[in-house]
């Protein structure tokens, strides 16, 4: 488990992270999402013991991470795929790990055929692709079989099949009782993968619940209805106080009236329906919902 509580950290007169508390359980994956700048890269240093908080402290599984030793053993961290020797291979760069971190040298081997690494690993890393150092950074996190996992983008260069494996293995660490926290802007991936969401922007918190309250909370309600008495449907709605909007494929979303609701005036008016689904929001509309006072850079702002 991460237990963050009032943690600030600032840089002169800039404040990365303001007082901020969330719990990262064990047994889920939960996404870690903001927009640019909001502090989710300082916020994991923070965490692994890589930055000093200003104030506030972290913990995990009760303790502050920064000075265990054999650290590999308790947290696995992939913050950045470029952070490695190009000059050295698979096999010697995990080899280093391990010993240093008291670990088996079988757990080299052994990772590197879960992350697909087997063939590449007397490679030289200077000639991998981003997909590959990923793959590598993972296999990193995972060598010490810790009961903590922190994934900062671990799916940029990744292709379709690396992606799908990638969501898997989160799924399965998550199932063996893990604390798996993924940071990503991937919104759709993460609508696949994560199960509960921490939201944060400008450094404060703006969420922290599960993924489905947090896409209910971000939105009104939604239902997509479709009619082949288009005369009808539109001014019975309206009427009814809702507000309809016509759609390209002649579908109508309503809102303001509960699907149970707009199937009673239907019935009660003799007006077929050939639709009728409630709506819920997409992860990706709730996060640039609930986040747009914080986005640090808008693409139109003047100036």
């Amino acid at each position: 488990m991460i237990e963050v509580e009032e943690l600030t950290k600032r840089y002169g007169t800039t404040t990365a992270v303001d007082h901020l508390s969330f719990t990262v359980r064990p047994g889920y994956v939960t996404g870690f999402l903001g927009p640019n700048g909001a502090g989710k890269s300082t916020t994991l240093r923070l965490v692994l013991g890589l930055n000093t908080p200003t104030s506030g402290a972290v913990t995990v599984d009760g303790r502050p991470f920064a000075g265990r030793a054999r650290g590999l053993r308790h947290i696995g961290a992939l913050l950045d795929a470029h952070d490695v020797h190009g000059g050295r291979t698979p096999r010697a760069q995990l080899t280093a790990l391990a010993v240093s971190n008291g670990l088996p040298r079988r757990r080299v081997t052994e990772v590197l055929s879960e992350v697909g690494l087997s063939e590449s690993a007397g490679r030289r890393i200077g000639g991998f692709s981003l997909g590959m150092k990923q793959r590598l950074g993972i296999a990193a996190a995972l060598l010490g079989d810790p009961p903590v996992l922190l994934f900062d983008e671990p799916l940029n260069g990744l292709d379709p099949e690396g992606v799908l494996w990638v969501r898997r293995l989160f799924r399965r660490l998550a199932g063996e009782g893990r604390t798996v926290l993924v940071s990503s802007h991937l919104m759709r991936e993460m609508e696949q993968t994560a199960d509960d969401l921490v939201v944060i922007g400008r450094g404060t918190l703006i969420a922290a619940e599960s993924l489905t309250d947090f896409a209910a909370r971000a939105t009104g309600l939604h239902v997509s209805v479709r009619t082949p008495d288009a005369e009808v449907l539109p001014s019975l709605l309206t009427g009814a106080g809702a507000a309809v909007r016509a759609e390209p494929d002649g579908s109508y979303t309503v809102t303001g009236l509960h699907s149970e609701r707009i199937g009673e005036l239907a019935f009660a008016h003799g007006v077929r329906l050939h639709e009728l689904s409630p709506r819920s929001a997409s992860l990706e509309e709730a996060f640039m919902k609930l986040t747009a006072d914080s986005v640090e850079f808008s693409a139109g702002a003047t100036r």
